[in-house]
């Protein structure tokens, strides 16, 4: 499985954006799709998670609230849609794949290029 993230972008404080992740090949019912960022000079942080059979979703204290994750089983596609964005909020955005429900990056095997969110105040 690859994945592709997408949808990023200059966005002003206040507004929304929708980030993509496009998967090729098969993902499987026990798979966990997350999202995490990681700023200049910071450590990547995580953002959200979601069960790919399930509903089931996890969020930081940071996006909780504001972002929402949510998938399209037969688009091979899972989103984040990141709303009343701030400033803090200027990352490169990072999907990925885990079997674990975890906010743990370590524990997630396959990562896609990362898409440049920029919010202007």
């Amino acid at each position: 499985v690859q994945l592709q993230a997408s949808g990023g972008g200059l966005v002003q404080a206040g507004g929304s954006l929708r980030l993509s992740c496009a998967a090729s090949g098969r993902i499987y019912s026990s798979y966990v799709m997350g999202w995490f960022r990681q700023a200049p000079g910071k450590e990547r942080e995580f953002v959200a998670a979601m069960r790919w059979s399930r509903n089931s979703t996890k969020y930081a204290d940071s996006a909780n609230g504001r972002f929402i994750i949510s998938k399209n089983n037969a688009k091979n596609t899972a989103y984040l849609q990141l709303n009343s964005v701030k400033p803090e909020d200027t990352a490169v955005y990072f999907c990925a794949a885990s079997t674990q429900f975890t906010a743990q990056s370590s524990e997630y095997f396959i990562w896609g290029q990362g898409t440049q969110v920029t919010v202007s105040s």
